[in-house]
Formats: structure tokens, sequence, C-alpha cells
């Protein structure tokens, strides 16, 4: 599989790269000033905006860094190693 790099891709993409990572921040943001802060994918959709895939998106890579923890109820949290 061949991915373009941000700096290889058209404006539209680099837009979309942009705005997603703007996301991930203001919610890792968002994570770490309301540390009790417990929602669900829809709960998170609702509060930041987001379409379904966006939200899932988002709420996945923030687990894979491990900002974020999903909890057997499925919400999300902050993680520990934050």
């Amino acid at each position: 599989m061949v991915t373009k790099s941000a700096e290889h891709a058209g404006p539209t993409e680099q837009h979309a790269t942009a705005a997603l990572r703007e996301v991930l921040l203001r919610i890792e943001g968002e994570y770490r000033e309301m540390p009790g802060l417990n929602l669900t994918a829809s709960q998170a959709q609702r509060l930041w905006g987001l379409d379904r895939s966006t939200c899932t998106l988002v709420l996945t890579t923030l687990i894979e860094r491990r900002v974020l923890k999903r909890t057997t109820s499925g919400t999300y949290l902050r993680g520990s190693s934050r």
C-alpha cells in the first residue's frame, strides 16, 4: 500500500490532515484539563461536533497513542500514562 506524506498531498488532503491534527490536539487537551472526563463515542461525537467516522478515527488514534483508554462499558477516559 502506498501512502502520501503530508508534504506530497494535495491542498484538500493537507487541509484534512491539518484539521484532523487540530481535532486530536483539542480533544487530548480537553481530557488533560478534565481528568475525570468519561464519554461514550456518541457523547464525544455530539460534544465535539464530529461525524461518526471521524470520531471513531480520533478515539482510536488517541487510544493507540495511550492518551485515552476504552472501558469495558464502552466509555473513553484519560489513559494512565498521561
